[in-house]
Parts: structure tokens; C-alpha cells; sequence
């Protein structure tokens, strides 16, 4: 057999290595070239799993109660004779409003204070008596009878005085009462009777209402479980957090469905749950200028419960959920798509939070997910940006 010359070989080498190049550059294009999709893969629409802080918002039916409410009634009993205000007013703390006929009940204060004079008189006695007696006893001039006798009538004739004077206190402070006067600043609503009119316990007792309303509490009622979700996360309704950037508020809808410009802040809730609703009673502090909330009325109310910072968020319409739980559709950047289970939070509008399963940057299938199996090559097309709806801040 011939042997292959040097020239040959180096000829037959160089061809190899040659054929190895192309080899390596084709497989290396390969490596970055599209996959192609078969053009009969299912159209399916995407959107991107984003990161966000996210408001929990609860909506309830609140009602407007005002901060202090007060009824004027009539302490005693007698013929209203006078009124010192217009229905409607705006009125200050002690101010004077009706007057009860008083000759009755000055007459009392005159004889009390008379009574309270005699029994001075007697006591002053009595004390004069004790105190010539007493040397008397000394000398053996007077027996200890006497001497008990003067003690004792000394001693009854002070407490005498002190009746007196308790009577005389409290015939006083029963004139007093002729008078009404409000007990809190706020807005009198109109009179319920009239000059001429018997008042007190034995005729028209309620005379009028004084409502300070320039502050309003807010009042509902949430479940328990809503309460046991927020304790599990820390949040105790009614109790400032100085360890939050955010604490818990209301707003409130007006009759005509426009928001009330102001916030409230949750102040109270009840420590215990009422056994026939299963509910317990929040309650949040409104300023209320102007006084556009009327004590009493219902309203639609909106209470900021939850901040979830860097929450994943997909669009509602993403998730599926069946008796094994909740998943989505994830299209994989080969163009495969993976069912995959998640656990899911709250809804807030359209979207809703994603707690475990999914990475922020991951496009889910929203749109063409009924006709897909896990492992198919799909065809994902990106949905067109929609304007966000505003979201209240925290």
C-alpha cells in the first residue's frame, strides 16, 4: 500500500478542520436562531405579572352619627315661660335657652333659708347652755344629768342646723333647674313646646335636641373572618400603628354619588361580636365642615384595611378555579406554556394579587387559555396597554 505524501495529508487536514468550522458556526446559529412555531399553535393573549404596592380596600354601609348628641330636658316640673333661642341656632355650652316658672320653687329656697336661720338660733343657744353648764359640773353644782342633758341638746341642735342646710342646698339647686341651658356647643333643633306649656315630669319633659356635628363619627359593621384575615397580618382596627407608614381610613359617598373630600380615621372597633349578625361595629372619626353629613343619614362607605408592598398583580381573568385550587397559564419564553398552580389573595378592580407561584416579569395567558394543555407551543401576542384606574393613596 502506497504511503500518503506529506503534501496530501496536510491537504486532507485542512480540508477536516475546514468541514469541523462549518460545522461549529452552523450548530452556533442554530443555538440563536428563533425557534419557529408551527403556524397552526393557538393565538393566545399575555400579560406581564408586575410588582406593586397594592391598597386592599373594603366597601361597606356606614351610618353618620354625630359626635355629641344632647337632649334638653325639663328637670322640674312647672309652666314654660320663657325660650331664648331660634330653632336651627347655633348655640354655646351653658347658654341659656328656657325658663320653667319659678315663684314655687323660690318660695322653697326662702323658707329653706329660714330654717337654716332657727336652727342657728337654737344651736347658738343650745352651745350657751353647754357652756354654763360645764363649770357648773366642774363645782359640783350641777349633776351629770345636766350636764348630759345641755351635750345632747348642744349636739341635736347642730345636726338640726346641717338638715337645714342640706335642704336649703338642695331647694337651691331645684330652682336652678328652672333654668335650661345646653351642656355642649353645637346646632339646637327646633323647640317641642311652647310658652304656657307645662313641662317636667309630669308633663312635656323633652324640650329639644343640641347636636354638635362639625365632627361625625362613622359607624359599620364587618365580619369576623375580615377580622381574623387582619389580624393575621398584623392589623388591629382602631389602635394607631406609629410602625405602618399608613393607618386605617374611611371615605365616604355623598346622596348625590359624588366622594366626600374628606378622610376619617378608624378610632374604635368593638371588642366584642354581636351573636345575632356574627358582625362587630367600626368606627371612624370625619371632620365634617360645612355640615354636608347629617346625623343619621346612611352612606356608602370605603375603608382602607391593607398596604401590600411589592405584591405581584395579574389580571383577574388570568386565574382559573377549580376544586384543586387556583392557577394560570405561564408562557415560557420558548413559547410553551406551563399550568401552573398559585395561591391567590384579594381582588382589587380587575386584578387580583398573587400571593405564591408566580415571579414578577412572567406573561400569563388572559386571553385563549380554555383551548390550551400544558407543554403546547403557543403564539403569544402582548394586549394592547389600557389607561390604569387611578387608586386612592394611602
Amino acid at each position: 500500500m502506497s504511503k500518503i505524501s506529506p503534501k496530501r495529508r496536510r491537504l486532507i487536514i485542512a480540508a477536516c478542520a475546514l468541514v469541523l468550522i462549518v460545522l461549529a458556526v452552523a450548530g452556533i446559529k442554530a443555538l440563536f436562531r428563533p425557534k419557529v412555531v408551527p403556524q397552526d399553535a393557538p393565538v393566545v393573549m399575555v400579560e406581564e405579572a408586575r410588582r406593586a404596592d397594592v391598597n386592599i380596600f373594603g366597601d361597606y354601609v356606614g351610618r353618620i352619627r354625630a359626635q355629641l348628641f344632647a337632649e334638653l330636658r325639663a328637670r322640674v316640673e312647672g309652666y314654660l315661660e320663657g325660650i331664648y333661642f331660634e330653632d336651627g341656632a347655633e348655640i354655646k355650652r351653658g347658654q341659656k335657652l328656657f325658663a320653667v316658672d319659678r315663684t314655687v320653687y323660690q318660695a322653697k329656697v326662702e323658707r329653706a333659708r329660714a330654717q337654716v336661720a332657727k336652727a342657728q338660733a337654737v344651736a347658738m343657744k343650745t352651745k350657751r347652755d353647754l357652756e354654763r353648764i360645764r363649770p357648773l359640773y366642774e363645782q359640783n353644782a350641777a349633776s351629770q344629768l345636766d350636764l348630759d342633758n345641755a351635750v345632747a341638746a348642744y349636739e341635736s341642735a347642730v345636726a338640726e342646723e346641717k338638715i337645714a342646710q342640706a335642704d336649703l342646698t338642695q331647694a337651691e339647686l331645684t330652682l336652678s333647674y328652672t333654668y335650661i341651658t345646653s351642656p355642649i356647643s353645637g346646632r339646637i333643633s327646633e323647640r317641642f313646646a311652647d310658652i304656657g306649656t307645662l313641662v317636667g315630669p309630669g308633663g312635656q319633659s323633652l324640650l329639644a335636641n343640641v347636636v354638635k356635628s362639625d365632627t361625625v363619627f362613622v359607624e359599620f359593621t364587618m365580619t369576623t373572618l375580615e377580622y381574623v384575615k387582619l389580624k393575621n397580618r398584623d392589623i388591629n382596627l382602631g389602635q394607631h400603628d406609629d410602625s405602618r407608614e399608613w393607618n386605617p381610613y374611611v371615605t365616604v359617598t355623598l346622596a348625590d354619588g359624588s366622594n366626600f373630600p374628606y378622610r376619617g380615621l378608624v378610632d374604635f372597633a368593638s371588642p366584642s361580636v354581636d351573636p345575632t349578625t356574627g358582625t362587630f361595629t367600626v368606627r371612624a372619626v370625619m371632620p365634617n365642615p360645612g355640615l354636608i353629613l347629617m346625623p343619621g343619614e346612611f352612606t356608602k362607605v370605603r375603608v382602607l384595611l391593607d398596604v401590600r408592598a411589592n405584591a405581584i398583580e395579574v389580571p383577574a381573568r388570568a386565574v382559573e378555579i377549580e376544586k384543586g385550587g387556583a392557577y394560570v397559564y405561564v408562557v415560557r419564553p420558548d413559547s410553551v406554556v406551563e399550568r401552573r398552580f398559585v395561591e391567590i389573595g384579594p381582588e382589587i378592580g380587575r386584578d387580583i394579587i398573587i400571593e405564591r407561584g408566580l415571579a414578577a416579569g412572567e406573561n400569563v395567558v388572559v386571553e385563549g387559555y380554555h383551548k390550551l394543555r400544558h407543554g403546547m407551543k403557543v403564539r403569544p401576542e402582548e394586549v394592547a396597554d389600557e389607561p390604569e384606574e387611578s387608586k386612592p393613596e394611602a
